[in-house]
C-alpha cells in the first residue's frame, strides 16, 4: 500500500497549488468521506496518494494538465504492479484517477470509491483554501486575479479575444458549480459550507474592484 512518506517524494513544491499539502487534504478528506460512506479505504487511500502524480501543474502548452488524469492512472499502474497489487484492484484505482478531473468527459466517477475520490478533490476548491488556490492558479498561470468578465463569458463560459482567464473567471466557470457536481451524501454536506464562503469573498472581491464597497 502506498504511503504517505512515498507520495511525499513523488510530489514537488514548485507547483503550490498540486503540491503535496493539496494531496494529503483530499487524502484527510477521503478518509472522512470514504469511511462516513463505507467504500473500500484501501482503493481510496491509493487513489488519493496518487491522482495528481503526473503532470498536475499549470502553465506550458496546457496539453499535459488536461490530460494528467490519464497519466496519473498510468503512474498508479506501475507502483502498484511493483507492490503486487492484483489487476482488478488497479483497474478500481486507476478509475478513480481517470474519473476525477472536473473539465473531464470521457470518464465520470461510476464507483463508490471514485465518488469519494471527486468529491474529496473537488472540496479542495472550495472554502478558504479553495480561494487560496485558485488565486495562486491564476498567478502561476500569468492571469489576473480579477478581470470584469465579457458578456460572451457570462453566457457561454468562453472568454472573448484577448479577455484573460482570472479567478474571478474560474470561481463563475467552475468553483460556483462545483458544490451541485458532488455525488456523495458526507461530500454535499461539508460543501455547503465552504460554497457559502466562496461566494461571499468572490462577491465582495467583486465589488471592490468594481468600487462599490
Amino acid at each position: 500500500m502506498p504511503n504517505m512518506e512515498q507520495a511525499h517524494r513523488w510530489y514537488t513544491d514548485t507547483d503550490p497549488v498540486h503540491d503535496f499539502g493539496h494531496i494529503q487534504r483530499v487524502y484527510w478528506m477521503a478518509e472522512r468521506i470514504g469511511m462516513a460512506e463505507k467504500a473500500d479505504m484501501e482503493i481510496v487511500r491509493a487513489a488519493a496518494l496518487l491522482h495528481d502524480v503526473e503532470d498536475s501543474a499549470p502553465g506550458g502548452d496546457g496539453q499535459g494538465r488536461a490530460n494528467h488524469h490519464l497519466s496519473s492512472s498510468l503512474f498508479a499502474r506501475r507502483i502498484l504492479e511493483a507492490e503486487g497489487w492484483g489487476n482488478d484492484s488497479i483497474d478500481q484505482v486507476q478509475h478513480c484517477i481517470r474519473a476525477h478531473r472536473f473539465r473531464g468527459k470521457e470518464e465520470a466517477p461510476a464507483s463508490l470509491e471514485a465518488q469519494v475520490i471527486f468529491d474529496s478533490d473537488k472540496l479542495d476548491v472550495l472554502g478558504a483554501v479553495g480561494v487560496a488556490r485558485t488565486i495562486a492558479y491564476a498567478v502561476l498561470d500569468h492571469q489576473p486575479i480579477y478581470a470584469e468578465p465579457s458578456q460572451q463569458f457570462i453566457q457561454t463560459g468562453k472568454e472573448a479575444p484577448g479577455e484573460p482567464h482570472s479567478s474571478y473567471h474560474e470561481y463563475l466557470f467552475k468553483l460556483s458549480k462545483v458544490k451541485d457536481r458532488l455525488f456523495t451524501p458526507t461530500g454535499r454536506q461539508i460543501a455547503s459550507a465552504r460554497h457559502a464562503f466562496l461566494v461571499e469573498y468572490y462577491e465582495q472581491l467583486a465589488d471592490e474592484m468594481r468600487g462599490l464597497k
